[in-house]
C-alpha cells in the first residue's frame, strides 16, 4: 500500500501555521548565520555578498518547496535527510552559478564551507526544537479528540496507525467499527502487521450506540469506492450528533501514479494520476537536462566521433538509427542511436535484440554491451523531446504489446522517457521475453516518478557508471 496520500491529509490546514512559522525561522538563521561569518571573515557587508545572501535565499526557498520540507509530515530522521538533500543542492546550485559567471574566486572558500555546516547543524536543531514544542502544545493543548474509524480492512487499519502516529492530530482512536459485508474472522486471518490497532468494537448498525458511549466525536469512513451509499444513508444522522465525519475512499486497488490531494475553489480534489514535473519541478528537470548535456556534448564529442568512424568502417550503412518512440504524454517522436545492426529490412517486425544477434555488427556488439550507442540520444534530450533520467522508450510496437498484457504500462508516459533510469541501473534491461520481466520494469519505472527528485537523477546517474555493462546488455 502507498502511505503518501494519508501523510497528505484533509487536516493539512492545521500544520500550515507552524509550518510558516519554520519557514520564516529557517529564513532568519541563514540570514543570522550569513552577517555573522560576513562580519567575521570580509569585515562588512559588501554589495557582492548582499547579491549572494539574496541568491542564497531565493534558490534555498526553491529546493525546499520541490522537497517538501514545510509540507511533509515524516520522521526527524527522514527529515534531516531531506534538509541535507535540500541544503547541499542550494549550494550546488550556487556554487555552479558562480563558475558560470566567473564569480566563484570572489567568495571566501572557509566561509561558504562553514555557511553550509553551520548552516544545516542550525536548521536541523530548530526543526528538532519546533517539533518537540509542537507536540507538547497539542498534548497539553486539550483532551484528545475520540475517534471512531468505520472499517477493518487494510486502509482502516493503516488510517488507525497514521492517527496514532502524529500526536499533532490530538485524535485517539477508540475501535474500529465492521462493515455488514467484511468477514470478521477472514479479516483477521488477513491482517496486515501495521503494529498496534484499536479492537473492533461492532457492526455498523451498532455506530450510533458506539458514538454515545464512548463519547465519539469524530467518525472516519475508510470504506471501498463501491460502498458510497454507507456514507449518504449515515452522514446527517451524524451531522445531528454534531460529529466531524471523514470520508478516506479506498483507492489503493488503483494503480496510484505521483497522487496527491488538493482543492481547487474549495472543492477537494484526489489526483489519482499525474505527472511530477509541474510548475518549478519541470523548470529544475529543464535545467538539470540540458546543463548536463551540454557538458556531456562538450566531453564526450571526441568519443562519438571515433565512434562514428568505426561504424563506418565496420559495415556499410549510416552512422545513426533512427525509430520512432513516444514519449511523454504518448508523444510521437524520433529516438537516435548508434547503428549496431547491418542494414536490413525488418518487413516492419521490430524485433528485440537477443543474445548472439547475427544482426549485431562486430562495432555494435561492443557499443550494445557498453550502452555507448545510446549517447546520440543527447541531442533527444536537447530537444526537450527525453530527459537524461526516466523510462526506457520502447518502440512503438512494443508500447502496443506490453500495454494490452500490463494494465498500467502506459503510466510510464506521465514523465518525460531517459536515457538511463530507474528499471536500468536495477539490471531491469535487455530483452523481456516473458511479460514478468517488462513487470519488474514497469514497476521501477512508477516507482521513479512517484519518487522523482533532482536528488533522485543525480544518484541514478551516477549509478549508471556502475551498470553500464552487464548480463543482460546485448
Amino acid at each position: 500500500m502507498d502511505q503518501q496520500i494519508l501523510a497528505r491529509s484533509a487536516v493539512i490546514r492545521r500544520r500550515s501555521s507552524i509550518a510558516d512559522l519554520q519557514a520564516v525561522l529557517d529564513g532568519l538563521v541563514v540570514v543570522g548565520l550569513c552577517y555573522m561569518l560576513i562580519s567575521r571573515h570580509i569585515g562588512a557587508l559588501t554589495a557582492r555578498y548582499t547579491v549572494f545572501v539574496f541568491l542564497l535565499l531565493c534558490t534555498l526557498g526553491l529546493m525546499y518547496d520541490v522537497f517538501g520540507i514545510y509540507r511533509r509530515n515524516a520522521n526527524f530522521t527522514r527529515k534531516a535527510l531531506d534538509l541535507l538533500q535540500a541544503w547541499s543542492l542550494t549550494f550546488v546550485v550556487l556554487i555552479a552559478l558562480g563558475f558560470v559567471t566567473k564569480q566563484a574566486e570572489s567568495f571566501s572558500r572557509l566561509l561558504l564551507g562553514q555557511l553550509f555546516l553551520y548552516g544545516y547543524v542550525y536548521q536541523v536543531l530548530l526543526h528538532l526544537l519546533m517539533r518537540m514544542l509542537s507536540r507538547e502544545v497539542s498534548r497539553h493543548a486539550a483532551e484528545p479528540n475520540k475517534v471512531l474509524i468505520v472499517g477493518t480492512g487494510r486502509l482502516a487499519l493503516f488510517l488507525n496507525q497514521r492517527i496514532d502516529a502524529n500526536e499533532w492530530l490530538g485524535q485517539e482512536v477508540v475501535g474500529l467499527v465492521r462493515l455488514e459485508q467484511e468477514d470478521g474472522a477472514a479479516n483477521d486471518a488477513q491482517r496486515p502487521n501495521f503494529g498496534k490497532s484499536a479492537p473492533c468494537l461492532g457492526r455498523l448498525e451498532q455506530l450510533m450506540q458506539l458514538i454515545d458511549t464512548h463519547n465519539v466525536r469524530t467518525v472516519y469512513f475508510a470504506i471501498p469506492l463501491n460502498a458510497s451509499e454507507i456514507v449518504e444513508s449515515l452522514y446527517f444522522r451524524l451531522l445531528d450528533r454534531h460529529v466531524a465525519v471523514h470520508w478516506v475512499p479506498d483507492i489503493f486497488s488503483l494503480r496510484l501514479v505521483n497522487h496527491t490531494v488538493s482543492e481547487i475553489a474549495g472543492l477537494p480534489v484526489l489526483t489519482l494520476s499525474e505527472t511530477p514535473l509541474i510548475g518549478t519541478s519541470r523548470m529544475l528537470k529543464a535545467i538539470e537536462d540540458v546543463g548536463l548535456s551540454v557538458l556531456l556534448l562538450v566531453v564526450l564529442a571526441p568519443l562519438m566521433v571515433a565512434i562514428a568512424v568505426a561504424i563506418r568502417m565496420d559495415s556499410p550503412g549510416p552512422v545513426f538509427f533512427r525509430q520512432a518512440r513516444l514519449g511523454w504524454g504518448g508523444k510521437r517522436f524520433h529516438i537516435w542511436k548508434f547503428r549496431s545492426m547491418y542494414v536490413h529490412d525488418d518487413h516492419g517486425v521490430v524485433a528485440q535484440a537477443r543474445q548472439g544477434d547475427p544482426r549485431i555488427t562486430r562495432v555494435g556488439a561492443f557499443l550494445r554491451r557498453t550502452s555507448l550507442d545510446e549517447l546520440p540520444q543527447i541531442f533527444n534530450v536537447i530537444a526537450g523531446q527525453m530527459s537524461l533520467v526516466g523510462p526506457r522508450p520502447h518502440a512503438v510496437q512494443h508500447d502496443v504489446e506490453y500495454g494490452q498484457h500490463i494494465a498500467h504500462y502506459f503510466a510510464r508516459h506521465n514523465i518525460k522517457p531517459g536515457i538511463t533510469g530507474l528499471a536500468q541501473v536495477r539490471g531491469h534491461r535487455g530483452e523481456t521475453r516473458e511479460i514478468d520481466k517488462m513487470l519488474l520494469r514497469v514497476e521501477s519505472d512508477i516507482e521513479y516518478i512517484n519518487n522523482w527528485s533532482l536528488w533522485l537523477d543525480l544518484s541514478i546517474l551516477v549509478r549508471t557508471t556502475r551498470a553500464l555493462t552487464g548480463a543482460n546488455a546485448y
